[in-house]
């Protein structure tokens, strides 16, 4: 019991690597602010601090890194471009019309070198061979489209 109390600073480092280790399981950044916590105790502890000390500076940090420090990590880590996966990327790109399009019959469109079962967005339009469209929708394996207007002189 007494190298443990000459020693301190050893169960803080070694408190602060398992939180550590937990973290990078749980990756949710609280136990790292734990760890970062255990760290600072671990100052006080080797400058001969008792244990009262070491724990309330690491209480407070802790506590001050998990509502100051974290919030802003955590916003960091999700912010960025959102994924699109699977055929939602189509949405907005423009594909050639291979075979006629009306509201009665579905015709077929070309998108991103992909024949694709294409309706109207508009039941009322019909749309030729040749034009070219923009997905507005994707609905199971059919992609509604509408016509791109051309200018023409």
């Amino acid at each position: 019991m007494d190298w443990l109390s000459d020693n301190q600073w050893v169960a803080w480092l070694s408190l602060a690597v398992g939180f550590g280790v937990v973290e990078v399981f749980s990756l949710d950044l609280v136990f790292a602010m734990l760890a970062l916590g255990a760290l600072a105790g671990v100052i006080p502890a080797a400058l001969g601090a008792g244990f009262v000390v070491s724990f309330l500076v690491a209480v407070a940090t802790a506590t001050a890194t998990l509502f100051l420090l974290r919030p802003p990590l955590i916003k960091k880590l999700h912010s960025g471009p959102d994924l699109t996966m699977s055929h939602h990327r189509l949405v907005g790109r423009q594909g050639l019309v291979t075979a006629r399009i009306s509201g009665v019959n579905t015709g077929q469109v070309r998108l991103d070198g992909d024949l694709w079962s294409a309706a109207p967005y508009d039941d009322t339009l019909a749309i030729e061979p040749g034009e070219t469209v923009e997905v507005l929708e994707i609905r199971g394996a059919t992609a509604y489209v509408h016509p791109v207007p051309t200018l023409e002189p």
